[in-house]
């Protein structure tokens, strides 16, 4: 790391601390030239790779206009888009891969936006997954139901089970 002050190739870590949340390093440094200290934040870079093959950083705010555009003329405000966005990013850091397919996006993309508003979900879902007739409209609403009732009766038992205790 240069000194940002003498252009010192070399620095010394005097205190190092997580940032938010554990995704970034702080770093405390002392350039032992001219003795100046410094911080610097350093982060692990997210890659997406496109079906074409080219890579590129992942973006809170494309998965964000991403999800806009589906949830067009919908009751979503601005801060369950970027709920969403964040859920996005930590499932695919999750995966602990520097790079991720961009399908990978895409699917980490449709489980919170299905709970968020199930309309958005059928509007991203149709293009995310090429639909080509109503059949897969259909399919997709049938397994939206399926979703949704066993979201249901999960959390009817859970119900039933803090009754009895």
């Amino acid at each position: 790391m240069h000194c940002p002050y003498c252009r010192n190739p070399d620095s010394r870590v005097v205190d190092s601390r997580e940032v938010d949340d554990g995704q970034a390093i702080r770093r405390r440094r002392a350039c032992p030239e001219c003795g100046r200290r410094f911080s610097t934040v350093e982060t692990a870079v997210l890659s997406v790779v496109k079906r074409s093959g080219v890579t590129e950083p992942f973006s809170r705010e494309k998965v964000k206009r991403g999800v806009a555009r589906a949830c067009q003329g919908r009751q979503v405000d601005a801060d369950a888009l970027d709920q969403l966005a964040a859920q996005v990013e930590d499932a695919v850091r999750a995966s602990g891969s520097a790079e991720i397919p961009s399908n990978e996006v895409g699917l980490a993309i449709l489980g919170p936006l299905r709970d968020l508003d199930e309309v958005a979900y059928l509007r991203f879902a149709s293009v995310y997954r090429s639909f080509s007739s109503a059949e897969d409209f259909a399919r997709e609403i049938d397994e939206m139901r399926l979703h949704r009732d066993a979201t249901t009766d999960d959390a009817s038992r859970s119900e039933s089970a803090e009754q009895r205790v």
